[in-house]
């Protein structure tokens, strides 16, 4: 697989990053217990959508390597942490691993142990949808098992996928699952087939 050439920008505060990660948990939280205490409040136009789909990357706590979520539209648009936005999808999250993690606070160290990454897709575009995850470096040279979800949040809550892939070694990419929307919002054909989405840039 091709190297890629960028860098990464240092990041600007990582007690931010870390306040912001949280925020998005306690967001999804309280969104799907909106959902399960009072589905009726839900009808068009009572409660605005910030987001049609909710894709989340995840891996071991305090595991120190960098893994990178890729995902595809149906029209071939990339959103990947150099691409934060493309089309209806965002990376809301760009995760590093144990890097930049760490805070002083009252002179003492606080560290985020959280991996995730999260990819909204903020409205209905239907055709199918490729989410790779990618090892992108590695502190320990270790294998490292990735947690994918993706979550259909209107109407309801519904899990449109979950499930686990294993990269072995920094460069690896896999592809942890593809779904189509079709026009109405609703979703067809999940599957695993591997799509290659790192080499295309």
């Amino acid at each position: 697989m091709p190297s890629r050439r960028h860098t990464r920008e240092p990041e600007v505060d990582p007690f931010y990053d870390m306040l912001f990660n949280m925020l998005i948990a306690f967001v999804f939280c309280f969104i799907i217990a909106l959902l399960a205490m009072n589905p009726k409040a839900l009808k068009a136009g009572d409660i605005p959508s910030k987001a049609e789909f909710i894709i989340t990357v995840s891996w071991p706590d305090m595991n120190p390597n960098d893994i990178d979520t890729w995902v595809q539209d149906p029209s071939g648009r990339l959103v990947w942490f150099r691409n934060r936005e493309a089309g209806l999808m965002h990376l809301d999250r760009d995760d590093r691993g144990l890097t930049n993690d760490t805070i002083i606070v009252n002179g003492h160290v606080v560290v985020n142990p959280l991996n995730q990454e999260v990819v909204t897709l903020r409205g209905i575009d239907s055709g199918e949808y490729t989410v790779n995850v990618s090892y992108y470096d590695s502190k320990d040279m270790k294998p490292v098992e990735v947690s994918v979800s993706v979550i259909k949040v209107n109407p309801k809550a519904e899990v449109v996928y979950y499930g686990q892939v294993m990269l072995a070694r920094k460069g690896d990419e896999a592809t942890a699952c593809r779904f189509t929307v079709l026009p109405d919002g609703s979703v067809a054909n999940v599957n695993t087939l591997p799509k290659t989405l790192v080499e295309r840039i």
